[in-house]
């Protein structure tokens, strides 16, 4: 770990993380041949390996509760406008 003696802290991407998680899936290496591979500790990989496991449910089409509340705004406003729509030309008929 010798990258990270320098007291500066490394910003890991997502990216970063999945590659390291989808090798400790395989479990082609052990969590101490992953941690010195990619500078990183057991513990550290354990820990994104269980979050991501707890969340792979979502990758399947679970929807989050603000693509919920957008759908919902969405076929509101969509019935809104149909409405008017049919409002508008009533009054067409009738006054014109």
């Amino acid at each position: 770990m010798a990258s990270r003696m320098n007291g500066k802290r490394r910003k890991l991407t997502a990216e970063f993380k999945t590659k390291v998680v989808l090798e400790a899936l395989k479990e082609k290496m052990t969590l101490a041949e992953l941690s010195q591979k990619y500078e990183v500790s057991g513990t550290q990989i354990s820990t994104w390996k269980s979050d991501f496991l707890k969340n792979a449910h979502v990758t399947f089409g679970t929807k989050n509760d603000d693509e919920n509340k957008v759908e919902t705004e969405t076929q509101r406003l969509y019935s809104k406008i149909g409405q008017l729509q049919m409002e508008n030309d009533f009054l067409k008929k009738v006054l014109g």
